[in-house]
């Protein structure tokens, strides 16, 4: 998947109408005092509702001296007074769209909007049915890879926009593209640590096809099957411990206690053996301080790229001493993937939260959610 790591864990649901007033007639009205934000979760973007038009502005971007990026989003007839005082300007909806990260799939695919993706880099990475029989057909085409995308064949797809999920001073592509007029977005979903702020991205799209309403409903969805699944899980005083993680050559790499993988258990009513651990990304630890603390943990969720037992004690026959190994414990995602070969959970999850919960809840506490069937997680064998 673009933008993902061995062993960080990845690799949103809520609220009101966000955005667009609209206008069919011409006109040089300018903005007011924004009227709404209707983001709930993310950090990373607001949606402001102007008089009329939409501005989208990314936030928290990874340099800390960056100014915020802001996009104005209007219909085919409306006059923007000083567009230059934009990053971007788009009429919307949008027809065409070139995107760079799976994570985008699941949010055209739930606006019903999969057909106007025409570009993708890297293609062997989208899992989605409906996405892969449009490959199929012809009617998505290769791109190459994030950091040299091919801009003759983009150009030739003129797409109304092009979403990259970093900044084009880290992306020559992007810079190259967005110099021969195409505007560039930034996404960055990825950067989120509570699992409905990753979600909660799909406005950002839904704003981009004037479909902010249907956008809001699929969050509403999300979110309250997430908060359901999460108040269920507080019904159980029973909290087994969790590792997770693993080695990558000497180093075991656990998500810190801040992450969005220590989130979920912790949601489910697992103790995170890590969780007081500060940040978002990975710890990296030894193989000594690990087993010291977690040896004795119910279960392993997410224990890198393996995908079967023997393959990890042939890696290091010291991942066997654990009591989650010995009790057949461990669980993973990377075992479901797509008919490419990509690994559906770094496409699917950052939009499903609900989904994820779900499935862990399923494996700390198997008798709250009767008959469920995990959507990405399975044992590893």
């Amino acid at each position: 998947m673009s933008g993902s790591s061995l062993f960080k864990f990845l690799a949103t649901a809520f609220l009101s109408i966000v955005l667009l007033v609209c206008c069919k007639q011409p006109t040089t009205k300018q903005e007011n005092t924004p009227e709404s934000n209707g983001v709930k979760y993310a950090t990373g973007f607001t949606i402001s509702e102007l008089e009329n038009f939409t501005v989208i502005s990314i936030v928290n971007l990874e340099s800390n001296t960056k100014k915020p990026l802001r996009y104005a989003l209007a219909e085919k007839d409306v006059v923007i007074k000083n567009p230059d005082s934009y990053d971007a300007v788009l009429r919307i909806p949008l027809n065409k769209i070139v995107v760079t990260s799976t994570t985008h799939i699941p949010s055209l695919e739930a606006l019903g909007e999969e057909n106007s993706l025409v570009g993708f880099p890297n293609l062997k990475y989208i899992s989605s049915k409906k996405t892969r029989d449009n490959i199929s057909e012809g009617r998505v085409k290769e791109l190459g890879n994030n950091q040299d995308i091919n801009t003759e064949v983009l150009l030739e797809l003129a797409p109304d926009v092009v979403v990259g999920f970093t900044l084009e001073e880290n992306n020559k592509s992007l810079q190259i593209i967005k110099n021969t007029g195409i505007p560039v977005l930034i996404n960055a979903d990825w950067k989120e640590t509570h699992p409905l702020g990753k979600a909660e991205w799909i406005k950002f799209f839904g704003a981009l096809y004037n479909k902010t309403q249907q956008a809001d409903s699929i969050f509403n969805t999300i979110e309250t099957n997430y908060n359901q699944a999460k108040k269920i899980a507080q019904n159980t005083t029973l909290k087994p411990t969790v590792i997770s993680g693993a080695m990558y050559k000497d180093i075991w790499y656990m998500p810190k206690g801040d992450s969005w993988a220590a989130r979920f258990i912790q949601d489910a009513n697992g103790d995170y053996l890590w969780k007081d651990t500060k940040g978002t990304g990975s710890i990296a630890l030894n193989i000594e301080s690990v087993l010291e603390k977690g040896q004795q943990a119910d279960f392993w969720i997410g224990p890198g790229q393996f995908t079967a037992q023997e393959q990890m004690l042939d890696f290091n026959t010291v991942y066997g001493e654990f009591d989650a190994f010995k009790n057949n414990n461990i669980f993973s995602f990377t075992n479901k993937k797509g008919a490419s070969g990509g690994v559906i959970y770094y496409e699917l999850a950052p939009n499903r939260p609900d989904l994820v919960l779900k499935d862990i809840i399923s494996i700390l506490h198997p008798t709250l959610l009767k008959d469920y069937q995990p959507h990405f997680f399975e044992a590893v064998k």
